[in-house]
């Protein structure tokens, strides 16, 4: 009976103790399950944003850019791209787009520094001597002239028959590829053009209309992708020249008589007119002059 007894008591203490146990158990594989749930959840969830990410137009179009093994072409030229995508990240670049009011001339926004001051102008192949990226981007098949800009690179393609989706793919990256070398965009012995800063032989008509150009007309037309050089004022005739995508827009005329001309004039009543001109043109009144 005493054994019984104790038995019974024993068995009657441990009771708690075991059922105790149990619930821990219990508890312990609950919490067991959630983890590899919400671990499960996890990679599906990541799983999915990767999936969503490369589904995006501007991602799928240039995963060629990301995977391409080393030694190869930068992008296959038939790549297709969105016609409404002005924006695209490459590696650990965010290059932009925008369009100009030439038809012929697309502006690149690299992100970053292109020139410290001034622009300059690149006609052809070889006036890029002194350029290591603009010889680049001259390689590009359709390229026409490139002109660099303080934040922007302006591409001007040969005609219409080149379609911006076959040059661009080749634009991104070939800017991407330069500025991950860290060259410089131009030689030590070029200098960005800056005609339109006051000189001491400036008389007060002449630095005005300067002042005009550099505080409010050339800001807006490098909106635009372009530039205004100053060339001359003679007999009330401003001579200027138009850069990057002003150099062939249908509405360059546009532009000078309706636009620069009449800030001038409001300013400045001695300007009659503005003339556009070419560097040969200028070459040859000094030469005529001389």
């Amino acid at each position: 009976m005493l054994f019984t007894s104790r038995l019974k008591g024993g068995s009657a203490g441990h009771r708690p103790d075991m059922i105790r146990l149990r619930e821990t158990r219990i508890q312990f594989r609950r919490r067991r399950i959630l983890v590899n749930m919400a671990s499960y959840y996890s990679r599906v969830g990541r799983l999915w944003n990767i999936s969503a990410l490369i589904a995006r137009p501007h991602v799928r179009n240039y995963v060629a850019v990301l995977e391409r093994p080393s030694g190869q072409k930068a992008i296959t030229r038939g790549l297709p791209l969105p016609s409404v995508t002005n924006h695209v990240f490459v590696r650990n670049m965010f290059i932009q787009t925008q369009d100009t009011p030439n038809p012929n001339s697309l502006k690149f926004l690299p992100g970053r520094v292109v020139l410290e001051s001034g622009t300059i102008d690149f006609a052809g192949p070889r006036d890029a001597y002194c350029s290591p990226l603009a010889r680049h981007l001259f390689r590009i098949d359709g390229v026409k002239s490139v002109f660099l800009g303080p934040d922007f690179i302006t591409i001007t393609r040969a005609d219409e028959t080149m379609e911006w989706k076959v040059i661009k793919p080749d634009v991104f990256a070939t800017i991407m590829d330069f500025f991950t070398t860290g060259l410089p965009v131009l030689n030590e012995d070029a200098s960005p053009q800056a005609d339109t800063a006051p000189s001491d032989d400036d008389d007060e008509v002449v630095a005005m209309i300067k002042e005009l150009l550099d505080t409010r007309i050339r800001p807006t037309v490098q909106e635009d992708g372009g530039d205004v050089l100053y060339r001359g004022f003679d007999d009330g005739i401003v001579k200027l020249k138009l850069q990057g995508s002003c150099t062939s827009c249908p509405s360059s005329i546009v532009t000078l008589k309706s636009g620069i001309q009449n800030m001038l004039q409001f300013y400045v009543p001695e300007v009659e007119g503005v003339e556009q001109v070419k560097d040969e043109d200028v070459e040859v009144e000094q030469g005529a002059k001389g």
